[in-house]
């Protein structure tokens, strides 16, 4: 059986922006003021430093690189992300969802193999990894595709994926050590696929994917300023309790 859940399809929108959002909606959700809620959207160049980030050893930006550096409470290492990358942010209680986080990340790669499947790419997990990749061929070995970086509070989730669609893939290798992995590879739907393809060809997919593993029947929120969830003061004081 499904549950309601809200729906915001967003676009260009600034870490620090999402990241209060993403709290403010935790603290309505964990309240049981609103339903779960999952946000896509696309960032501004930033790097995300998490709780494992070995700062001195991971980070190794050039001095011209126009890109943002954010300190955040999601677990794992550094990552990147950049306009033309799929973000998704459910901010679920696990709860509903077998209190069980292990369970709640190998969901998350289910949704990003079955997303990247629809567009005839056979993505797989790699056994003590977190992420999903594609699988070695060609003279390549396995490319990370996908990224995965979650925190919970008291079973409510924040943060999520980030699936590589049509970007320059350079920043996880040049400018960090993304993930903290010295040598893994890194690269997108478009490289795997050899043509164009963008965030909003990949969306609804995505959005159904979420949808059928989690068992999630949407109702889309308004994105505009001012509108929806975006702004109203009572979610920001439950996100403080």
């Amino acid at each position: 059986m499904s549950r309601g859940a809200y729906l915001m399809n967003l676009g260009l929108v600034s870490y620090g922006e999402a990241f209060e959002l993403q709290r403010s909606l935790a603290g309505a959700v964990s309240q049981g003021a609103i339903p779960e809620t999952v946000i896509f959207l696309e960032h501004p160049p930033v790097i995300t430093v998490g709780r494992r980030t070995e700062t001195d050893r991971e980070l190794h930006i050039p001095e011209n690189a126009d890109v943002e550096i954010a300190e955040t409470d999601r677990g794992g290492k550094s990552t990147f992300h950049g306009p033309g990358q799929l973000v998704c942010y459910p901010i679920l209680d696990l709860a509903n969802h077998g209190k069980d986080v292990k369970l709640y990340v190998r969901n998350l790669e289910e949704v990003l193999i079955r997303t990247l499947a629809a567009s005839e790419l056979e993505a797989q997990r790699i056994e003590g990894l977190t992420g999903v990749w594609m699988p070695p061929g060609g003279g390549q070995g396995p490319r990370k595709i996908a990224s995965i970086g979650v925190h919970v509070s008291r079973w409510v989730t924040t943060h999520g994926y980030a699936l590589n669609v049509d970007l320059d893939p350079a920043p996880f290798t040049e400018w960090i050590t993304a993930c903290g992995l010295e040598d893994a590879a890194f690269t997108t739907m478009a490289k795997e696929l050899d043509r164009g393809i963008t965030v909003e060809d990949v969306r609804s997919t995505a959005v159904g994917a979420l949808a059928d593993v989690f068992g999630l029947d949407f109702e889309e929120l308004p994105a505009d300023d001012g509108a929806g969830l975006w702004r109203q003061a009572i979610h920001t004081a439950l996100a403080a309790r």
